[in-house]
């Protein structure tokens, strides 16, 4: 971009909301929850329609590319690109209307799906991806969303009623059922191309989770031609959503949960297209590879999380049982307390986290996060996908929404060498093979992003992939909108996150020996699954990320600080090194509570990475007076006890001259008060007191 400051200078002057060209946002956007790494040249957060107007006609007079974003947890790379990311979740995120009569809602695309759960409740919304705590409904329509509980209530398509979207140029779409809002051009191009659409998607007719492409299929008239429908899964690549009408389902009052153990996956896999006649509102898989000790679940190799519902506790119960009763198992186990099968939730929920390490502690990876078949095919499917793996001398726990068919896993590439890369490249294309052989979709839930799309050819041949390009052009002639997703996409091991790291581990203070000593490798453990932007507690115990669910701001989240650490040490947007502000300002309000050392699934240690950063930024030179202060408060605290000069001390503490000169000193806020410290320690009225204890028992 030649004229940078300008186009900065252009949005300011045209957007009401935030424009932030800083390296900070730059760095923040670099990345989402894939493999994938494109360098943005700015960040807008929109206040309504009209910012998100003005931002894409200015982008499109410049030919800049946009890319909208949520919250950042796509695992395809979709989320990412090198203009300008429109981001959703500051402002245009509240939740415009809620109609029980209807059972619909409206809302902003930045809404954060429990928030709306929570609002619509009794009703709910029915997809629920495993990051329901931090994914946005704007996200879950770009990539068709689904979760565990599409065996019940279907996808994120089959949600919606209606959409306003704006396209490239600024133009403005309202998108329901018929014609009606379409771009000029889409139906002249769809009425020609209908023999064409119904003979090449019919292959997939009875495949419930048909993420991958653009579903024209949605247009014929057989299918009531559904633009909303359509629309869902586009990935940002023909226009940014600014409102959306969603439809709400009545959950049941009551739910049970089975929990099914069976020897190995496969048998888990071959077992699930069983259990939908029973109605269950969930079929989930996983292998106890995944599986913390102490998990609390029945003795197995894999285990099926079959969810029932009820109007009372026991009615649901009892569905359990006699799915248990209809099972084929090796053990079960159903839980009818909520808060019982919260916990056992939370180990399913998190396992797209704890899937990025093998059992030996060594990296694994998205890529082929959401491969989906036939649910009766799922069990063939996964035997041949092991034996794949071992062709190639790859390893992955595969898990996911067996009664779909979806399979999530990660795999342990080498995506830091050329001969790694390459067999990462040979190995997409032979898993896309078999996938398309089983009759399946290469993406079931995550979208293609750049991860898959080079692969669409595959699984719906050239002449399909024509009309994806000719739709594109409707929507986006000067194909600003997401370029190199979906439509002439960029190769599958192009912009890989890890190529601008440095090859040797760089000198530093602390062991990380969960790392290899490499505090490369321990950044790299943050994959962006975000589970530190969530605005309330996951359980009981969890505390990640204080900082964050005060700000709201993704700089002051352990992914957000994690992700200028990685910048930092590429050196392309932080070029300052260890002496980097921007990395300094995002670590200045981590308060080092390890939280994320425990809630994180990978067990990112915020809390030694900014003392690692800390020791370097500073070495050799003057610290700020705080770190003075506050970092030898226990010397301090010692000093007026050994000298029991407590009195003195609080006394001065009280007069508003010399107060304030000690705040200015230590680097305090001059707002803030001196606590009184306290005239005896606290170990030493604990062991005052246990003296006198014991002087008593004598």
């Amino acid at each position: 971009m030649d004229d940078l400051h300008g186009l900065e200078r252009e949005m300011r002057a045209s957007v009401r909301g935030g424009v932030d060209f800083s390296v900070t946002a730059r760095a923040l956007n670099t990345m989402d929850a894939s493999n994938y790494r494109r360098v943005p040249l700015g960040v807008v957060s929109p206040k309504d329609a009209d910012d998100v107007r003005a931002v894409l006609a200015l982008c499109a007079g410049r030919g800049v590319p946009v890319v909208g974003r949520g919250g950042g947890t796509s695992i395809a790379g979709q989320a990412t690109g090198t203009g300008v990311v429109v981001d959703f979740t500051r402002h245009m995120n509240r939740i415009l209307d809620v109609d029980p009569a209807t059972r619909t809602a409206r809302v902003q695309p930045g809404v954060v799906l429990d928030r709306l759960q929570t609002a619509a409740a009794p009703l709910r919304f029915g997809p629920d991806p495993s990051t329901h705590s931090r994914c946005t409904l704007g996200g879950m329509i770009g990539n068709n969303s689904c979760g565990s509980h599409s065996v019940a209530w279907g996808t994120t398509a089959d949600s919606v009623a209606a959409l306003d979207v704006v396209a490239a140029g600024g133009e403005t779409y309202r998108l329901g059922q018929g014609w009606d809002g379409a771009p000029r051009g889409l139906q002249a191009l769809v009425e020609r191309e209908l023999a064409a659409i119904r003979t090449g998607f019919a292959p997939f007719a009875g495949l419930p989770r048909r993420i991958s492409g653009y579903a024209v299929d949605a247009l014929l008239p057989e299918n009531g031609t559904d633009l909303a429908r359509f629309f869902c899964g586009t990935e940002g690549t023909l226009g940014l959503v600014t409102e959306a009408t969603v439809k709400l389902v009545e959950a049941p009052s009551a739910k049970a949960l089975a929990v099914l153990a069976y020897a190995d996956e496969s048998a888990a896999a071959e077992a699930a297209a069983g259990l939908l006649p029973h109605g269950p509102l969930t079929v989930e898989g996983m292998a106890a590879d995944l599986v913390p000790p102490g998990s609390g679940l029945p003795k197995g190799g894999a285990w099926l999380f079959v969810e029932t519902g009820g109007a009372t506790p026991g009615q649901a119960r009892a569905a359990a049982e006699r799915i248990v009763r209809a099972a084929d198992v090796v053990d079960a186990l159903v839980v009818d307390d909520p808060a019982g099968q919260r916990a056992l939730w939370r180990i399913r929920e998190d396992a797209s986290g704890t899937a990025t390490r093998m059992p030996d502690g060594s990296e694994a990876w998205p890529g082929w996060e959401d491969c989906a078949v036939p649910p009766a095919q799922l069990g063939a499917y996964l035997r041949e996908f092991r034996g794949l793996l071992r062709e190639h001398g790859l390893r992955g726990t595969p898990y996911g929404h067996f009664g779909d068919g979806c399979i999530h896993v990660r795999i342990d590439f080498d995506l830091l060498t050329r001969a790694g890369i390459g067999r990462f490249r040979r190995f997409s294309e032979e898993l896309a093979a078999l996938v398309v052989a089983h009759g399946g979709s290469l993406s079931g839930e995550h979208g293609d992003g750049q991860a898959r799309a080079e692969l669409l050819p595959k699984m719906y041949g050239e002449p399909l992939i024509g009309l994806f390009e000719q739709v594109k052009g409707v929507w986006d002639p000067a194909d600003v909108l997401n370029p190199g997703m979906l439509v002439r996409p960029a190769r599958l091991d192009e912009n890989l996150r890890f190529a601008v790291l440095p090859r040797k581990p760089v000198d530093v203070a602390f062991g990380y020996p969960h790392d290899g000593g490499d505090f490369g490798a321990a950044v790299r453990r943050c994959v962006g699954v975000a589970k530190c932007r969530t605005q309330a507690p996951s359980s009981p115990t969890a505390v990640m990320c204080p900082s964050f669910r005060a700000t709201g701001d993704e700089t002051h989240s352990t992914r957000g600080r994690a992700r200028l650490l990685h910048e930092m040490l590429a050196g392309e947007v932080v070029t300052d090194g260890w002496r980097s502000e921007e990395v300094r300002d995002a670590l200045d309000l981590c308060l080092s509570c390890k939280g994320c050392r425990s809630d994180c699934p990978v067990g990112v240690d915020m809390a030694t990475y900014k003392a690692e950063f800390l020791y370097h930024h500073y070495e050799g030179r003057r610290r700020p007076a705080a770190h003075y202060a506050m970092g030898w408060l226990p010397r301090w605290l010692g000093l007026v006890e050994r000298t029991r000069t407590a009195g003195i001390v609080n006394s001065l503490a009280k007069v508003g001259v010399l107060a304030a000169v000690a705040k200015r000193a230590g680097g305090i806020a001059p707002e803030r008060d001196i606590p009184a410290v306290a005239r005896r320690t606290f170990s030493a009225g604990w062991r005052r007191d246990l003296g006198r204890r014991s002087a008593a028992a004598r």
